[in-house]
């Protein structure tokens, strides 16, 4: 089959969970693909929605939650989104790649390609059927004016939260945020450090922010690092924020026990060697440490789902967190002392998660490509 998977860059976890199905799919032998279709546009606005949306994320995180809650208003209104209509901007761009790259399946990990080919059926556009993947523990705005063939949701548990905005249980299938096949080979603790090149004997936290260094890392680093014993270490993952990065590296670089990085390829290795991890509730990375089993301490989240994401971990144990970063900080300390805690944590994080999401999302591919 011909598999085309549409994905924007406003965060990193639905290029990855796109890039989780892919995998899969091309190891099953088919063409698939992925693509941005604002790509496909030459206006600079649309071509760099990512950028802008990183940008407004990272320095504005209170003007992201608050346009989060408008949304949820908006959903309420008799009539349709001004997303529904900005994304419908690109049918035409859209209509012209589809006609030219003949397409079987569509699959979703954004909302804004949903809305895109929603629109095109509603304008009576030839269109291949499509799947949408929720990448968070909500139904975020605008979900319910999105008219896809399936919708692949994180838990059966979060059914009512999409019914209740109308999209129809029949379409609902709740298989789980998919991983890359990195995350679910049960890889122990001493075979990762060992690649990894770190000391089968320390205490390891690890301190992330997302793809977009968020989450009051600074601050977590900060503690941790006032009251790090000998025997600990502190790997402090910036992702794409050059920034952050820059700003540890001239404040830690030199200091014994702690190591700073950028983006990088090995996050599934750094989960299964390090003992806890510290992150902002992003689901995809959420997801990726229930699946690895690694301890997990939520930070500061962006404002809007990720506060929902929160929720639901702490709601059925996955997750510990506090209100202030160092209160976090001291927390994850205070947990990995704690047996008992460690062990329902894991358990926890077992039940709620499936490990094999990907291969039930790409049966129900090729199923709906008979």
């Amino acid at each position: 089959m011909n598999i085309l998977i549409l994905s924007c860059d406003t965060g990193a976890g639905h290029n990855t969970t796109g890039l989780a199905v892919l995998e899969e799919l091309k190891r099953r032998g088919h063409h698939a693909k992925m693509k941005d279709p604002f790509q496909l546009s030459q206006s600079l606005i649309a071509r760099n929605i990512g950028a802008f949306y990183v940008k407004i994320v990272q320095r504005h995180p209170r003007l992201f939650g608050l346009a989060y809650r408008l949304g949820m208003l908006v959903t309420k209104m008799p009539f349709r989104s001004p997303v529904y209509y900005a994304n419908g901007l690109m049918a035409d761009h859209m209509e012209r790649y589809l006609s030219d790259n003949p397409t079987d399946i569509i699959v979703a990990p954004h909302l804004y390609p949903a809305e895109i080919l929603t629109y095109m059926k509603r304008h009576h556009i030839a269109c291949p059927k499509l799947l949408f993947i929720a990448t968070d523990y909500a139904c975020i705005p605008f979900t319910e004016e999105t008219d896809c063939d399936y919708y692949v949701i994180p838990h059966e548990s979060l059914t009512k939260s999409f019914t209740k905005r109308g999209i129809p249980p029949e379409k609902l299938k709740p298989f789980g945020i998919p991983v890359r096949s990195a995350f679910t080979r049960n890889l122990t603790k001493a075979e990762a450090r060992k690649q990894l090149g770190l000391s089968l004997h320390d205490v390891c936290y690890l301190v992330m922010g997302g793809s977009m260094g968020a989450g009051k890392v600074k601050q977590i680093v900060a503690y941790l690092a006032a009251n790090r014993q000998e025997n600990e270490q502190i790997i402090v993952i910036c992702g794409n924020n050059a920034a952050l990065g820059k700003s540890l590296l001239n404040r830690y670089g030199a200091v014994a026990g702690v190591t700073v990085l950028g983006a990088t390829r090995q996050m599934a290795l750094y989960m299964y060697a390090c003992d806890l991890l510290y992150s902002k509730p992003g689901g995809l990375t959420s997801t990726e440490a229930a699946v690895v089993g690694i301890p997990l301490v939520h930070t500061a989240p962006i404002p809007g789902c990720e506060t929902i994401n929160r929720a639901f971990f702490q709601k059925h144990g996955m997750s510990i967190s506090a209100k202030q970063a160092k209160q976090q900080a001291a927390l994850g300390r205070r947990l990995l002392h704690s047996p008992k805690a460690l062990h329902e944590m894991k358990k926890q994080q077992n039940a709620f998660t499936y490990k094999d999401s990907v291969m039930k999302i790409c049966d129900l591919i090729e199923e709906m490509g008979r």
